[in-house]
């Protein structure tokens, strides 16, 4: 059975009946229902966030307003906050762990600002807004995720020092000694009624996927090995220590799937597969695909157990509750039932305690993204940027060639034509006319991503832009074209379909997906496979994110430590204004049959 597929909880009642016998003795069924109906037991509640990315207040920086999606879903800390101690107030606050799966120091300009513009690593620096939120919610571990190396590990070292809980990563391992670079996991002590404790052990997993994701951060310092592996490792130890229930926090998906193609042994979204191997595990809290999956079952392959997965939807949107219920069974605690379900945080008010703490940084960001940089002579939007060539993505193209011809000059490739690529990363990003804010700028580019220049030939180019077209849904010539139906395809985000500039070229949508791409040509002539050209790309898709053909193998011929984001507010501080006429061109545009779609 496909590991992404839900299932739902299968209730069991378990009955007994005794036989009663003549005087005080009574046959030995008797005696374990007996003992059954009066066994010690003891609830608790695990409740856990994932891939929150810097959001603590419900407020979008980008838009300079609070958040509000089409499902009028809020994010943040401060909305969790008050589901939180709901939780805790019902459940008893001794009977609750709070532990979060990743990515959460990336994300949004507050979590940029205290990075980069007031870095937390400067001596007598600020405290990161995270880690205060965090710690006044007193949670009690988070596993890493592959956004946390973002910054560069002395950024994360700074966190995890002003962090009052651990950040865990048994599958984050040192470079040289091939040993944990940071704890795998703790150890929780559950107070009962009975006696003994609960032992609970969060096993933290992190994603293989950094070594090609943040190569530039990582490379000789650590290494990532699979997370079914390193849970086989370290389940049993947690076991013999005493442990009476194991949680995973994994960030990593429960698809069994990877972006990254064959380029790493190690596969992206192993959730599933992490259940279904391992033994020994009650549930695992799952990050990094950013769905929401409340409650999820997968039966481990060698004992027949059900395992329970939930995955809350990202930066607060949701709050997972893992209910479990324990029974004194011959000296030790077993589980005997758990269950999951999520929580909205849209239902509940901001908690005025994380609010008030952090409301400082708060206004220092706002007045941050504020900032006037420039002018631009026409609005520019991306609401249509999945399916049209507009000026908006053409503008990151634009800066981006422009900075690589800047860097390639003088060296012996300055000659050659550049070509850039870039994608959708928002489709709500939007640059007025008029006066031009930081946030305009920074909302048109979400991610810590860096530039590189690659050697590309023709014939390259051409597979590169055939595999991008994969994003479109195939559709009949004379078919109604529904804009919300044609992107896309086979689970692709709009930041994995790349479009790319200094080419004019088709996307034949009525064609399978393979033979879409045509009439590709350069400067108005057919492009020539043995062509070549420096490939302006970011450093993501040049570490092969989204396993696009060559470029992951693609002679580098330059790159940059600063992030494409700053590279453009910078572009546009020296500029001092934005014309889309000086820029804008339709390069690409979808086809059936030769006739545009648009």
């Amino acid at each position: 059975m496909p590991l992404n597929r839900r299932k739902f909880l299968e209730k069991s009642a378990v009955t007994g009946a005794g036989v009663a016998l003549a005087g005080a003795v009574s046959a030995p069924g008797a005696q374990a229902a007996e003992a059954k109906r009066g066994a010690k037991r003891y609830a608790f509640t695990v409740l856990g966030t994932t891939d929150l990315h810097g959001n603590v207040f419900n407020w979008d920086y980008f838009t300079d307003r609070e958040f509000d999606d089409k499902d009028h879903n809020d994010v943040g800390l401060a909305k969790v906050s008050t589901l939180v101690n709901r939780v805790r107030a019902e459940k008893g606050r001794r009977n609750t762990l709070l532990i979060d799966a990743g990515d959460t120091i990336q994300g949004t300009q507050l979590s940029y600002y205290y990075a980069k513009v007031d870095p937390i690593t400067a001596v007598g620096g600020p405290v990161h807004p995270m880690a205060q939120a965090m710690n006044a919610m007193g949670y009690d571990a988070a596993a890493l995720g592959n956004h946390e190396f973002n910054y560069g590990i002395p950024v994360l070292r700074k966190f995890e020092q002003q962090c009052r809980f651990p950040l865990l990563g048994a599958n984050a391992l040192d470079a040289k000694t091939l040993r944990p670079a940071f704890a795998p996991y703790s150890m929780h002590r559950l107070r009962t009624p009975h006696g003994r404790d609960v032992k609970v052990a969060v096993l933290g997993l992190t994603n293989p996927g950094i070594a090609i994701w943040d190569k530039a951060n990582v490379q000789g310092k650590m290494t990532f090995p699979g997370l079914e592996e390193q849970a086989a490792k370290w389940v049993p130890k947690l076991r013999s220590m005493g442990a009476d229930v194991v949680i995973v926090s994994a960030h990593s998906g429960s698809s069994g799937t990877s972006s990254y193609g064959d380029q790493l042994p190690y596969i992206e979204n192993a959730a599933g597969l992490v259940a279904e191997q391992v033994p020994g595990i009650d549930a695992i809290l799952v990050g990094h695909a950013h769905t929401e999956i409340p409650e999820y079952f997968v039966t481990n392959k060698k004992t027949g157990k059900k395992v329970v997965l939930s995955e809350p939807l990202k930066w607060g949107q949701r709050l997972t509750l893992f209910d479990f219920e324990l029974v004194w069974e011959k000296g030790c605690w077993k589980v005997e039932k758990v269950g999951a379900k999520v929580l909205n945080s849209n239902t509940v008010e901001e908690d005025s305690k994380i609010t008030k703490l952090l409301g400082d940084e708060h206004e220092k960001v706002v007045a941050y993204v504020n900032q006037v940089i420039g002018t631009n002579a026409a609005e520019m939007t991306s609401v249509e940027a999945p399916y049209k060539d507009v000026p908006i993505i053409d503008l990151i193209n634009h800066i981006q060639a422009d900075t690589v011809k800047q860097a390639l000059a003088g060296t012996e490739h300055a000659a050659l034509p550049v070509l850039s690529q870039a994608a959708c990363f928002s489709r709500s990003a939007r640059i007025p006319a008029g006066q031009v804010t930081i946030r305009d700028v920074a909302g048109l580019y979400v991610f810590e991503n860096t530039l590189e220049a690659r050697l590309m030939t023709g014939a390259q180019m051409k597979a590169y832009l055939e595999y991008s077209a994969n994003y479109f849904a195939q559709t009949a010539p004379g078919a109604a074209v529904d804009p919300a139906k044609l992107t896309n395809a086979n689970g692709t985000p709009d930041y994995n379909y790349d479009v790319v500039s200094g080419l004019s070229y088709e996307i034949d949508i009525a064609k399978p997906a393979g033979s879409r791409v045509t009439n590709v040509r350069f400067e108005g002539q057919p492009l020539a496979d043995d062509a070549q050209f420096v490939f302006a790309v970011n450093n993501y898709r040049a570490n092969g994110g989204g396993n696009f053909p060559h470029v992951a193998a693609a002679r580098l011929l330059w790159s940059n430590s600063d992030e494409i984001r700053n590279t453009m507010i910078a572009w546009v501080k020296a500029k001092g204004s934005i014309d889309p006429a000086a820029f804008a061109a339709v390069d690409w545009k979808l086809t059936r049959e030769g006739t545009p779609v648009f």
